[in-house]
C-alpha cells in the first residue's frame, strides 16, 4: 500500500502543493527583505523600468525619520557636544596644530604681507611661534566652551544625518541590516513554515474542489499573507501581553537592549562624530554664525601675538590689511580644523562616550518610541513589499497550475 502510494504520480502532484507554497512563501519574503536594500545604487530607470533598493533611494528621508523619531528623544545636540567634552577636543586640536605652528604662520603671512614677513628678523619670528603657541591653547579651549553653550545655534544635527546617510547609502543598509539581523532572518524563514500551512489548506481545497483558479489565488494569498503575518509578529503586540502561560511581545522590541547596543555603535561610530559635527559646524546651513565666534578668538589671537605693537603695526600695513589679517587667520583655522580632529582613535574614544549616554536613553525608551528606530524601513513601503509578495506568489501559483497539474 505505502509503496503503491510512494509510486502513485497523483500523490506526488498533490503532495507538491504544500512543498511549493512552503517556496513561495519563503522565496518571496526572501525577494522582498533583498528588494528593500539592494541594489544601493540604481539600476536602469526606477521605479518602472528599473529599480534601487527601498532604503537607499530614501537615505534622505530615513535620515529625517532617524533624527525626529529617535534622536529628539535621546537627547539635545548640548548634550550630545557636552559629552564630547569640548575641553578634550580643544586638547586634541592643539595636539593636531602645536607641530605645524610655523607652516601655518608662514602660510597666513605670505599670502596677506609677504614683504613685511619676510623683512622681519628670524628672532622676531621665533618670539612670534612662541607667543602664539603660549596664547593659543587658552582661545581655542575658551572657544570650543563658548561653542558648546553656542551649540543649538551653530550644528543642525537633522543635515549632519541626512548628509552622512546620503554620501554613503551602504550606511543606511549596514543601519538596519545590523539592528534587524533577527528580525529579516525570522521573516524569510517565517514563509517557509506560513507557506507549508497554507499549502496544507490549499491541498485539501484542491482535491475536493480542483478548480483550475484555485492554485494561483492560494498562491497571492501565500505571497501576501507570509509577509503580512511576518511584520505583525515583529512589532506587535507592542507590550508584553499573557496569553495563557506565555508572555508575548513583538519580537524586535524583545531586544531593545541588544538593538540599543548595536544601533548606538554605529551611530555614534559613523554618524554623530566629533569629526561630522564640528565639519556641519563649519560648512553646514549655520556656519555663518560659527565663523563669526571663531573669529572672535582668532581676532584676540593676533591682537596679543602683535602686543603692545598694534599701534604700530596698523600704522605700518593700514588698518585695512590688518584687518585682512585677523580674516585670514579666521579662514585658515576653519580650514585647518577638520584635519584636526581626523584621528581615528580620538573620534573612537569620543564616540563611546556619547554611545553611553545615548544607548542608556534608548534602552529606557517606550515600546512605542522604540519601534520607531525600524518600524520606518518597513512602513515606508510596506504594502508596495507585500503585493511584491503576492504577485511572485501568483507567478508560482500558474507555473505550478500547468507543469504539474497540465493547465485549465
Amino acid at each position: 500500500m505505502l509503496e503503491q502510494t510512494i509510486l502513485n504520480l497523483e500523490f506526488w502532484k498533490y503532495a507538491s502543493i504544500p512543498i511549493v507554497a512552503a517556496i513561495v512563501g519563503w522565496s518571496t519574503n526572501w525577494v522582498a527583505i533583498k528588494m528593500l536594500f539592494y541594489p544601493v545604487e540604481p539600476v536602469g530607470k526606477p521605479p518602472y523600468w528599473g529599480w534601487q533598493g527601498i532604503l537607499p533611494s530614501k537615505a534622505a528621508k530615513m535620515g529625517v525619520i532617524t533624527t525626529e523619531t529617535t534622536l529628539s528623544k535621546l537627547g539635545s545636540i548640548e548634550e550630545v557636544f557636552a559629552s564630547m567634552e569640548p575641553k578634550r577636543i580643544a586638547q586634541q586640536m592643539m595636539e593636531s596644530i602645536d607641530p605645524r605652528v610655523e607652516d601655518y604662520v608662514e602660510w597666513i603671512m605670505l599670502e596677506e604681507n609677504p614683504t613685511l614677513w619676510n623683512a622681519l628678523p628670524g628672532l622676531v619670528k621665533t618670539i612670534v611661534y612662541t607667543i602664539i603657541r603660549q596664547r593659543l591653547p587658552q582661545a581655542i579651549e575658551e572657544m570650543m566652551l563658548d561653542i558648546g553653550k553656542k551649540i543649538e545655534d551653530m550644528v543642525d544635527l537633522k543635515q549632519v544625518v541626512v548628509t552622512q546617510l546620503e554620501k554613503d547609502r551602504r550606511l543606511v543598509n549596514r543601519i538596519f541590516l545590523e539592528c534587524g539581523a533577527v528580525e529579516f532572518r525570522f521573516i524569510i524563514v517565517s514563509g517557509l513554515y506560513f507557506g507549508f500551512l497554507f499549502g496544507l489548506v490549499q491541498m485539501g481545497i484542491w482535491y475536493f474542489y480542483p478548480a483550475w483558479w484555485i492554485l494561483p489565488l492560494f498562491g497571492i494569498i501565500v505571497g501576501y499573507a507570509t509577509n503580512w503575518i511576518a511584520l505583525r509578529i515583529i512589532f506587535q503586540p507592542l507590550n508584553p501581553t499573557r496569553i495563557g502561560p506565555f508572555v508575548v511581545q513583538g519580537l524586535f522590541l524583545k531586544r531593545q537592549k541588544e538593538v540599543a547596543e548595536i544601533w548606538c555603535d554605529i551611530v555614534t561610530k559613523e554618524v554623530i562624530t566629533v569629526r561630522n559635527i564640528i565639519a556641519n559646524m563649519l560648512y553646514g546651513s549655520k556656519s555663518a554664525f560659527t565663523q563669526e565666534v571663531i573669529k572672535k578668538y582668532m581676532r584676540t589671537v593676533v591682537d596679543q601675538v602683535v602686543g603692545i605693537a598694534k599701534p604700530v603695526v596698523q600704522l605700518t600695513v593700514g588698518i585695512q590689511e590688518y584687518l585682512k589679517l585677523q580674516e585670514s587667520a579666521t579662514q585658515k583655522a576653519i580650514f585647518i580644523t577638520p584635519p584636526a580632529l581626523e584621528d581615528p582613535a580620538f573620534n573612537k574614544e569620543r564616540a563611546e562616550v556619547v554611545k553611553d549616554l545615548i544607548r542608556e536613553r534608548m534602552e529606557a525608551l517606550s515600546p512605542q518610541e522604540f519601534q520607531n528606530l525600524l518600524r520606518p524601513a518597513f512602513q515606508e513601503d510596506e504594502m508596495k513589499l507585500i503585493l511584491l509578495g503576492a504577485a511572485l506568489g501568483f507567478i508560482a501559483g500558474m507555473a505550478q497550475l500547468f507543469l504539474v497539474f497540465g493547465g485549465l
